[in-house]
């Protein structure tokens, strides 16, 4: 029923394509809800109910919740949590704060996999470009996904950019991964690395691009809670992804509500590169 490349991963049908960008649309919409509503005296458990009842109200399921036994619609990290944070109603954002809300949703047995990291009120410079250098470096790693091309050069990309703008870490033991029909497929997708190496891109894969960077060091720890992942110095971190398919037409972006056109257009070169779709 779903086919594969020689290497194990899976290859979408222009129309699987379509399901895939309706489930992705239900996160992009979800996500510009989300990023809408946050402010300083809310918790990140006031967001995962509104999360929750967006993506239910669409007709879709939340993918995270159950998950490994995961109790909640999003991840939610604020500050020096790097992922997989668990919504409670314990710690109101402050302002000041930043919160990483990763969210996924499954639609007619096809995943949407996306985050964003969001401004709590007004936040430190340092912090604001801590975003900006994360959120870049995602789209320099999406860029990335065009027919013959590597898989290590997403992490190339990412990791490229986000040492050419200062002293930042990258969590060497997180990234992204294969999504369609499950949400974590094979093959990982690192946030770091040579080119030029592992599987050449074809039309019909998709990936979710992740990256997470840390203002300070790129060592990690995971809570009690057994999810929550935090910064070994306590330093805060960003993290921002998007589900992204490989088309004939270039990177077409799943869970961006334009397809990825407006950044992928100042990143490649040529006309209908960008957020044009499966065919």
């Amino acid at each position: 029923m779903f086919k594969r490349n020689k290497h194990g991963i899976q290859l979408k049908t222009p129309e699987q394509l379509e399901k895939m960008r309706a489930a992705g649309l239900v996160v992009g919409r979800t996500l510009d809800l989300l990023r809408r509503s946050v402010r300083p005296g809310m918790t990140p458990l006031d967001l995962d109910a509104i999360a929750e009842k967006a993506i239910r109200d669409e007709g879709a399921v939340p993918s995270f919740k159950g998950y490994q036994g995961f109790p909640a619609t999003i991840c939610a990290s604020v500050n020096h949590e790097v992922v997989h944070g668990i919504p409670t109603d314990r710690r109101p954002l402050q302002d000041g704060d930043i919160i990483s809300i990763d969210c996924g949703a499954i639609l007619d047995g096809w995943h949407g996999d996306s985050a964003i990291t969001v401004p709590v009120g007004e936040v430190e410079p340092a912090l604001t470009e801590l975003m900006r250098v994360t959120e870049e470096a995602m789209w320099r790693g999406i860029a990335a996904l065009t027919v013959g091309r590597h898989l290590s050069d997403i992490g190339y990309e990412v990791e490229r950019y986000v040492r050419s703008q200062g002293r930042y870490g990258i969590p060497q033991e997180y990234g992204g991964h294969g999504i369609g029909t499950e949400m974590h497929m094979d093959p990982w997708v690192a946030n770091h690395g040579r080119p030029g190496r592992g599987p050449r891109f074809e039309t019909g894969m998709c990936f979710a691009v992740e990256p997470m960077v840390n203002l300070g060091t790129d060592r990690t720890k995971v809570l009690a809670d057994d999810w929550t992942v935090v910064t070994q110095d306590g330093k805060v971190s960003a993290h921002f992804e998007h589900s992204v398919a490989v088309t004939d037409n270039g990177p077409w972006v799943l869970t961006a509500l334009d397809g990825g056109r407006a950044r992928l257009g100042e990143l490649l070169e040529g006309p209908g590169v960008a957020g044009e779709g499966a065919g």
